[in-house]
């Protein structure tokens, strides 16, 4: 018996699509409610889910074990309302819960909207044990007890579910600014942190989000810091690689040369490669600015062999094959892009400039169309505008896209 476990808080807009998503998998769902004011409650319970309430008690951990002690499966997956299970993971996922010996599941997220960090691998599917908990205040983890479970019982055993499992919108820029949950983490984070200083997993989060949020030389420190706190060995090339990572983006704008040591040294950890793909991404990036097409390349190209669903590979390889002069190759690759992401306008435009150089007048044109409508639909007007501008004297755009 496999139950689903949530705890949930205002999510009326993403609950029914989450719930959907593991409808036939799981035997029973059931969510715990920490103080929700709109629809999720009646959403939840419509789509068959039992739903508990407690206050929310400040952080993370403790709610999710709240929830945990509501459920009676032997097999426990674990989401947040922001995220989907991926039909096509189940068969894989049914196969190694039918192994005795594997006690937690490894799933493959793919964080949509999130640039730096396509991928990450969380813990959310694991059997229903007496001695699994969840800890940290914020992004909590049932891995500190699966740690001390193993020690004591050594003959169970970790599984990774290979193909991508869950979609994840959460990272989203538009869909944080909507919510607390941003400022909610934030509060967790600095708790912690105050705590336990020299946490490498606190340094990483706090550090990354410093980093976005513009506060660098604060996030530069914390990521530093924490680097120097890891031990040896791959026991923590996951959380060594975060930090790498994170360093790297802070980076870039003031020493490339420091961001690509830190994202080589990120791509020796020896982690899955949709696991590594911001680094080696961002890497490509960088080395493309500096005109080292073939090494760029051959990394973006590898991207795109591993994880083929990851939009911006395609586009970035794109962009790399109209530089080298391979403009075939670079259509091809905006074409992917479009295929995983229609909505992408750079790459509508890019894909238009590239058909104009190649002599495709038409596909120019319906390309730089398509790229304006587009931007003026996700509201950014002025680079809908200054487009428009740029192009209308070298291909001629009708009356209702230059309305």
């Amino acid at each position: 018996m496999l139950s689903l476990s949530m705890i949930v808080r205002d999510e009326e807009a993403r609950i029914e699509d989450c719930l959907k998503s593991v409808k036939g998998f799981a035997d029973e769902m059931v969510l715990l409610d920490t103080g929700s004011v709109d629809r999720t409650i009646a959403l939840a319970e419509a789509c068959g889910a039992r739903v508990e309430r407690m206050d929310w008690p400040g952080d993370f951990a403790p709610a999710r074990n709240a929830a945990l002690e509501l459920v009676k499966g032997d097999w426990v997956l674990v989401l947040d309302a922001d995220e989907e299970l991926r039909s096509e993971a189940i068969p894989q996922l049914k196969a190694l819960m039918a192994q005795p010996d594997v006690l937690v599941i490894n799933l493959l997220r793919h964080e949509l909207g999130a640039a730096m960090a396509p991928y990450s691998n969380v813990s959310r599917l694991f059997r229903r044990h007496p001695r699994l908990r969840w800890s940290k205040p914020y992004h909590s983890m049932i891995d500190e007890s699966v740690d001390a479970l193993l020690k004591q019982e050594p003959g169970w055993r970790i599984a990774n579910c290979t193909e991508p499992a869950l979609l994840h919108e959460g990272y989203r820029p538009d869909l944080l600014a909507g919510s607390d949950k941003a400022d909610r983490l934030r509060q967790s984070m600095e708790s912690w942190l105050k705590d336990q200083p020299n946490d490498p997993y606190a340094c990483a989060k706090l550090g990354a989000l410093e980093v976005s949020d513009g506060n660098r030389d604060r996030g530069l420190r914390l990521l530093r810091h924490g680097l120097k706190q890891l031990p040896e060995g791959d026991s923590s090339s996951a959380e060594r690689y975060e930090l790498l990572l994170n360093l790297g983006i802070a980076l870039t704008s003031e020493d490339s040369e420091a961001a690509v040591k830190c994202y080589r040294e990120a791509l020796q950890q020896p982690l899955e490669t949709r696991l590594s793909l911001g680094a080696r991404l961002n890497l490509a990036a960088l080395l493309m600015q500096r005109n080292e097409l073939e090494e760029a390349i051959q990394l973006t190209t590898t991207a795109c062999q591993r994880a083929p669903e990851v939009a911006l590979a395609w586009y970035n390889l794109g962009l790399m094959e109209r530089r080298r002069g391979d403009l075939i190759a670079a259509i091809k690759a905006y074409e992917r892009s479009l295929s995983v992401n229609p909505s992408h306008a750079e790459s509508h435009q890019n894909l238009a400039v590239a058909r104009l150089l190649g002599g495709d007048i038409d596909g120019a044109r319906t390309g730089f169309r398509q790229a304006i409508e587009l931007l003026r639909a996700q509201e950014r007007q002025e680079e809908a505008n200054a487009l428009h501008a740029q192009v209308h004297g070298l291909v001629k755009l009708d009356d209702e896209a230059s309305a």
